[in-house]
């Protein structure tokens, strides 16, 4: 009992790291109809943000070296104004596009993303020692939980919370509910649509930025592909979860932690390996039942 209840908060942990990289990916489609995949290179940017460009594997501290709280501002500015950039520069331009034409445009957007990485940082992966004190355990009965697992946990349920009453409470956060279930109507209703979608873009990178703290304290490795592991189970959860559900996400990123800890710590050390075989396999069984996701939404009614 007690070591599933010791791989049950792996599994949460790890669930909220994909439910960060899920909401930020199922907030842009429920309001733009695309799927960003330049969403795990904003996860990248927010990592370097940290240190100082150098081509050397020891990075040095620059953000990272800030006060906590000037620390989290400062990367998630950095990473706001990527995201922001990559709408006014791009996708500003492409409103009236296809959803194809979105996901292909937003694959060139991270592929630029990843090659000015190289630029400036060099393809040399670098250590970071980010937060060690989160690294220690604490004893909580029988059961011994680093840290970090807990505070990632509580991030994730604060952030959900935080974005759940600011749709629900705000303006602004109606305007963009109401921009998710029908973008024409919101228009015609007096919604500023530029505004609305720069919002959104905001919120992705606020959310890309945060994960991306938490993921490198647990790596405690930078590398120019960093967040692409996340953007990929991110999408996935998202797709399980109902493509535009932010509790849907949510939901489909710690589906999808609870299977992958799990099948780590329960399948046979012969077949570990293939872990995540095992889990691409279930989100097929999963999606073959539930095509539309766990949660369904208008999300998935074509944008005019």
């Amino acid at each position: 009992m007690i070591g599933f209840l010791q791989n049950l908060i792996d599994a949460l942990s790890l669930g909220s790291l994909y439910a960060l990289a899920a909401l930020g990916i199922g907030l842009m489609f429920g309001v733009l109809r695309l799927i960003n995949f330049a969403h795990g290179d904003l996860i990248t940017v927010g990592a370097y943000a940290l240190i100082v460009p150098a081509a050397d594997a020891t990075a040095r501290m620059f953000i990272g070296a800030w006060p906590l709280p000037l620390m989290v501002l400062g990367v998630c500015a950095v990473v706001v104004a990527f995201a922001l950039l990559s709408d006014l520069l791009l996708f500003r331009h492409l409103r009236r596009a296809s959803a194809p034409t979105l996901m292909i445009a937003s694959f060139a957007a991270g592929y630029i993303i990843e090659n000015g990485i190289l630029v400036v940082y060099g393809a040399r992966p670098k250590a970071i020692d980010l937060w060690p004190d989160l690294g220690r355990e604490m004893e909580i009965g029988a059961l011994h939980v680093p840290r970090l697992q807990l505070v990632t946990i509580g991030v994730t349920v604060l952030l959900m919370a935080a974005l759940t009453w600011f749709l629900k409470r705000t303006r602004y956060g109606v305007q963009m509910r109401a921009a998710a279930e029908d973008f024409a109507m919101a228009r015609y209703i007096g919604v500023r649509a530029n505004f609305v979608i720069g919002l959104a873009f905001s919120i992705s990178g606020i959310l890309a930025a945060v994960a991306s703290l938490l993921y490198i304290s647990q790596t405690g490795g930078l590398s120019f592909t960093l967040g692409v592991p996340l953007m990929l189970f991110g999408l996935i959860a998202t797709v399980i979860g109902g493509m535009g559900s932010l509790l849907g996400a949510v939901v489909g990123g710690l589906a999808v932690g609870f299977v992958s800890s799990m099948l780590q710590a329960y399948l046979p050390e012969g077949l570990r390996s293939f872990r995540d075989a095992f889990v691409f396999a279930i989100v097929i069984l999963i999606l073959l039942l539930r095509p539309s996701g766990l949660i369904p939404t208008k999300a998935l009614v074509p944008r005019i």
